[in-house]
């Protein structure tokens, strides 16, 4: 009998994660929304419509419209192509970067881990949305600038999370190992460390996936992310704020979106936490 691969492993584990699959499913969804946003949206998500302004719920609307007659139903649609943007772009920005922090730092040690941690532990000295929001008011509104600044605020997190990682490593037998036959430092963090650190990263993004989301939708809510008309789900609930009371489906329905986005990663990073975790899984 062929023994499982840690692929076919790691499925068997996950599928076992109801709540999981649910978030997984979540998430397609979305991504199948934002990749067929012009095949599935009905309207334009720009284009007013002023016949139709504050339309309620309806055969032609089916989510209504806003104040300029915008349909926003297509505009949630289009709103999820920016908040996957969001989420992967300041991912991958503060991944790779905190990553590289925290590498350098866990395995050189000494005086460079100490510039590096506490340079670190600055970022960790403000509260995060409050920096964000100091940053993003710096370099302007912008949705550009909301993501630099998200990106500021949330690399420190993967630097101290890959630098744990790193020092619970590099005494390690098989790093050791390596070390006797020659490898160089190099070499020891791409091949040794660097594999050995992905499981808890791909958790810690995957619950950032929604923190982000969130974050965006924020500072696009106050004046500091996206800018009108952008179909954006923060700049959408910042529109319909004023209507909240007679038409209630402005602020409704995007957030909505905003509530189901989140809470499918987070059900991913859950499942991955779980079935990652070598303690679960002895």
């Amino acid at each position: 009998m062929v023994a499982a691969s840690p692929r076919q492993l790691f499925w068997r584990r996950f599928r076992k994660e109801t709540t999981a699959v649910v978030g997984l499913v979540i998430i397609i969804l979305f991504v199948l929304l934002a990749l067929l946003a012009p095949l599935v949206s009905p309207y334009n998500p720009t284009q007013p419509d002023v016949p139709h302004s504050l339309a309620a719920p309806g055969a032609e609307h089916w989510f209504g419209a806003d104040k300029l007659g915008r349909d926003i139903l297509s505009r949630i649609v289009y709103g999820a192509r920016i908040s996957l943007f969001s989420g992967v772009s300041v991912i991958l920005v503060a991944g790779l970067f905190g990553s590289i922090v925290g590498l350098l730092a866990g395995y050189k040690r000494g005086w460079l881990d100490e510039v590096l941690m506490r340079g670190t532990d600055i970022f960790f000295a403000f509260p995060s949305l409050i920096l964000a929001m100091a940053i993003a008011g710096a370099l302007g509104p912008s949705l550009q600038n909301a993501l630099i600044a998200v990106a500021v605020v949330t690399w420190p997190v993967y630097a101290r999370l890959v630098r744990g990682q790193v020092l619970s490593l590099r005494e390690r037998e098989f790093v050791q190992a390596a070390r006797s036959v020659g490898a160089t430092d190099s070499l020891i963090i791409r091949r040794h460390l660097l594999p050995n650190t992905l499981s808890p990263l791909l958790v810690q993004a995957s619950f950032d996936m929604g923190g982000i989301i969130l974050a965006v939708a924020g500072l696009s809510f106050i004046g500091f992310g996206a800018q009108p008309p952008t179909p954006e789900w923060g700049v959408m609930i910042s529109e319909g704020r004023n209507y909240i009371t007679a038409h209630w489906w402005l602020t409704f329905f995007p957030a909505i979106a905003m509530l189901f986005a989140v809470a499918g990663f987070n059900l991913v990073g859950d499942g991955l936490r779980d079935v990652l975790d070598p303690r679960l899984n002895k």
